[in-house]
């Protein structure tokens, strides 16, 4: 990752590829603390997917033992900012 982005350009990228896998999702009631799985139709490929298209887009690498860490849209920006070298979000 060349630029640091900030939690609200990392929110934005995580809610646009959850609409790539999930179309039918309404993300604008996504609870930020709630696993995606939880709260969206998504099974363990899907996520796979996201989690893929998320190290693409945000250039990162993503160990499968830091999958857990990325189940909500809070653990996804906490875990880039921690990446990056950012403050987590609260």
């Amino acid at each position: 990752m060349t630029m640091k982005l900030t939690a609200a350009e990392i929110a934005g990228t995580v809610l646009r590829l959850l609409g790539e896998i999930a179309p039918e999702a309404d993300l604008t009631q996504l609870n930020p603390e709630v696993g995606f799985r939880d709260q969206l139709d998504i099974d363990s490929m899907d996520f796979l997917n996201f989690v893929i298209a998320l190290h693409e887009a945000l250039h990162i690498e993503i160990p499968e033992a830091d999958y857990s860490k990325l189940s909500s849209l809070t653990g996804c920006v906490n875990y880039v900012m921690t990446m990056q070298g950012g403050q987590k979000t609260s």
